[in-house]
């Protein structure tokens, strides 16, 4: 029998490379650039797994995609966005699953508005990345909302911690 670390380990590796990969390698066309399912694996990986392999998954997933993508500049900002955005995801989502969704999406939404501002000095910049954010969010949530949909369907939703 395997015990909970090793699950959660074994877990936590293989939902950070989903996390990656959906966010590496989807470039799904939106009017102000591309979205991707990064966020929507982020979630899945809290229904599965829980909080801890939630936001480890995220993290790692996340930073790496940045590393890989040539912005080094954002490994850091996107832990600490990636870490609240799955921790809000988690402690709301037993509440009301929708609003989970949309404010730990509105929080990564601020999270990126306001790095984008202090790293390249300027509020507009910051700014002008928003409507990009909120509707690569709204691609993310309506995803997870499928998903989950499907997953609970064939009863595959965790409630771990």
């Amino acid at each position: 029998m395997i015990d909970l670390r090793t699950r959660q380990l074994t877990l936590t590796a293989v939902m950070s490379a989903l996390v990656f990969t959906a966010t590496f390698v989807p470039k799904i066309p939106i009017p102000l650039g591309y979205a991707h399912l990064g966020d929507a694996a982020i979630f899945l990986a809290i229904m599965f797994g829980g909080r801890r392999v939630g936001i480890l998954s995220g993290v790692i997933g996340s930073a790496l995609a940045d590393f890989l993508s040539g912005f080094p500049i954002w490994i850091v900002p996107t832990i600490f966005i990636k870490a609240a955005m799955a921790e809000t995801f988690w402690r709301l989502r037993g509440k009301n699953f929708l609003f989970a969704l949309i404010i730990s999406s509105l929080i990564m939404t601020a999270g990126y508005t306001l790095t984008g501002a202090i790293l390249y000095d300027s509020l507009s910049a910051g700014l002008a990345s928003t409507p990009g954010l909120l509707l690569k969010s709204a691609v993310n949530i309506f995803v997870a909302v499928i998903l989950s949909v499907a997953i609970k369907n064939r009863g595959g939703v965790s409630e771990k911690n």
